[in-house]
């Protein structure tokens, strides 16, 4: 059965270093023809595992970024020209954030974060390879020069950020809002800078002058909080793998400009375009399946500290559909400890893999102390971290496969009673992991019958299929009304009929 579709489309030694998500940062070209905007060319510049983010344009032939490297973040530069990536600082004090060129002047500035806690805002001498605090006594989370003189700042107040303009010359500094979000940019051919405002659960972008404090809404923007302006007036967001844009002068709403199919490219979280116009870098997360391979590879190679890294910190680990075995990476971390003690071998292969979205289905065999066993996990990685691992185990039963096969036949067919004959009188319909969403054949007489006639186009083709003891995971490719979808579904078979199925999409 497929997925309904509306014809609307230890322990005293634990220790555990602070992880941020493994990004990585693409450039693209950029193009705009008859109102089309065309990228190409992709290049991974920061390529280097861990974070990688906050890119901005020294010029139109130079990216700044921030990139890790034992344990500390550091600026790093990529001159578009040659390829090639050098890196700018080597701060053992502390790390750099959110670099950016000062305004008539070769130098930069960045935020950096001491091993001390003292967090302020640096300019830095590139050349002499020297730096020096710009505000002594603000805790700054983001910055932009308006001229050489003027600074608009996100300011860290408590459990929020101020947007505090700061005069140099005049050695002033005035909060013009409060609660405000991340991203401050110069609007093209305007006066005027933008930011982002928090208000009722939801964010707006905003314009203010940063002499006479004159604010004004622009749009509301999706769920995210970081966009970037066009030199031709159009702002750019990231939604998941799709860019989003709008027009300021239309006004219209946000539309759909562009959908990465690159499985790395999975959620953008940053973006900066350059000052021409001609390119346009992005920050994504890193693809689950990175992820998910990682930690397989920590795993047998028993580097533990990298293994419970890869999850996030109140990963949850259970028992499909959602039995709990326990929660959190430190009970991770010693749970596997004492199993990788007790052990004098152990290894996992993958030997099938389903990746859909932000989950990784993985078919392993594992083989401990020469002992060979078949599982399945299911992976579902958040924020560039694996938060939940959900085993399904092997047991002995009858083959599920050629009753599965059977109503695969009839949905093809379109034959609603064939296609029921396939089910229990009383199977349950989940999306994943446990939410039910139908009961009985009833039910699924009147969700499916009238979506079978009215969809002469209707097919579903087997990319991959997962047989583990009594259940069949297929990873399905759709074909609705001219439309193609995704999908993978969990058929669980007893006393020779489908009695559940659980979707993930």
């Amino acid at each position: 059965m497929k997925p309904y579709i509306p014809i609307l489309i230890s322990l005293a030694s634990y220790q555990l270093v602070f992880s941020q998500a493994d990004t990585e940062i693409f450039l693209f070209d950029l193009a705009v023809a008859n109102d089309t905007v065309i990228l190409s060319n992709k290049i991974n510049i920061s390529n280097n595992e861990g974070y990688d983010n906050q890119p901005s344009f020294y010029d139109n032939n130079t990216v700044l970024f921030s990139s890790t490297r034992n344990g500390q973040t550091d600026i790093r530069k990529y001159d578009i020209a040659s390829g090639e990536t050098t890196w700018l600082t080597d701060t053992k004090v502390g790390s750099e954030y959110s670099p950016t060129r000062i305004p008539n002047s070769n130098n930069i500035s960045a935020v950096r974060l001491d091993t001390t806690g003292l967090q302020l805002l640096y300019a830095y001498d590139i050349d002499r390879v020297t730096s020096k605090p710009i505000l002594k006594d603000a805790k700054v989370g983001y910055h932009l020069w308006y001229n050489e003189n003027i600074l608009v700042n996100t300011v860290l107040i408590e459990n929020r950020m101020d947007l505090v303009v700061s005069n140099l010359k005049e050695n002033t500094n005035y909060t013009f809002q409060k609660n405000v979000g991340r991203c401050l940019q110069q609007i093209p051919g305007s006066e005027n800078i933008s930011f982002v405002q928090r208000e009722e659960n939801q964010n707006l972008i905003k314009t203010i002058n940063p002499i006479s404090g004159k604010t004004d809404s622009i749009t509301t923007i999706y769920n995210t909080s970081d966009y970037a302006w066009h030199p031709l007036g159009f702002a750019v967001i990231g939604m998941d793998n799709t860019l989003m844009i709008f027009d300021a002068e239309e006004k219209n709403q946000w539309a759909s400009l562009y959908r990465y199919e690159d499985k790395n490219i999975q959620k953008i979280s940053r973006l900066a375009i350059s000052p021409k116009g001609d390119k346009i870098a992005i920050v994504s997360e890193v693809s689950p399946e990175q992820i998910v391979q990682k930690q397989v590879d920590s795993y047998n190679a028993h580097d533990l500290d990298t293994f419970v890294n890869c999850y996030s910190e109140d990963v949850w680990v259970g028992r499909f559909p959602r039995d709990t075995f326990y929660i959190g990476r430190k009970k991770m971390f010693e749970n596997y400890q004492s199993y990788l003690k007790s052990v004098e071998s152990t290894e996992v292969k993958v030997t099938s893999r389903i990746v859909i979205g932000n989950k990784v289905i993985d078919q392993e065999l594992a083989n401990d102390n020469g002992k060979q066993s078949h599982q399945v996990a299911i992976y579902e990685v958040e924020q560039g971290l694996i938060s939940s691992m959900n085993f399904i185990f092997e047991k002995k039963v009858d083959n599920p496969e050629p009753i599965v096969q059977k109503q695969l036949e009839a949905y093809n067919a379109r034959d609603i009673d064939a296609f029921l004959k396939t089910y229990s009188d009383h199977v349950e319909l989940y999306n994943y992991p446990n939410q039910q969403t139908s009961k009985g054949q009833i039910s699924m007489r009147k969700r499916y019958h009238g979506f079978f006639e009215s969809t002469p186009d209707l097919h579903c083709e087997i990319k991959n299929r997962i047989i583990i003891g009594n259940k069949v995971i297929d990873e399905e490719y759709l074909t609705v009304k001219g439309q193609n979808f995704s999908a993978v579904a969990i058929y669980e078979v007893e006393n020779g009929k489908i009695a559940k199925v659980t979707f993930i999409q």
